[in-house]
């Protein structure tokens, strides 16, 4: 049964989630590294084949007033290079204050600061693939 990715897409870093084989939760994978172009591919080609993905779900960061920024911009970018090289079907959606949701959760956590940024694009990811499914059901 094909799974759907999630994913937090920023300049340094990119977090990745997954859901189960049936669809119903989204879990943490990986925070990713960002280096060159092709060296993102190549671990999304390889994420892609490891969870039998069909879909990407990709968080898009606006403004607060909804409108674009630069880094929606980048995110689309990025993911429009994705869906070409690898043949995905990419779906956006809002992914407006998911990273400070995820840093507030890190807090009460008790997560030090030092090492929320190794975890905090990966929460965002999942709660980007969670929020869409959650919709999806509705």
């Amino acid at each position: 049964m094909e799974r759907i990715l999630g994913i937090d897409v920023g300049d340094k870093r990119i977090g990745v989630a997954v859901t189960d084989p049936l669809q119903i939760t989204a879990q943490g994978v990986m925070t990713l590294k960002r280096k060159t172009r092709d060296d993102d591919l190549e671990a999304f080609r390889d994420l892609i084949t490891k969870y039998e993905i069909r879909k990407v779900v990709a968080g898009l960061p606006l403004n607060m007033d909804g409108s674009e920024s630069a880094q929606t911009r980048k995110t689309i970018n990025f993911c429009q290079f994705i869906k070409k090289r690898l043949k995905i079907e990419i779906i956006y959606i809002d992914e407006r204050l998911t990273s400070s949701w995820s840093e507030k959760v890190l807090i009460e956590g008790n997560v030090s600061r030092e090492n929320r940024k190794d975890y905090i694009d990966m929460l965002a990811a999942q709660m980007i693939l969670q929020s869409y499914m959650d919709r999806a059901v509705k």
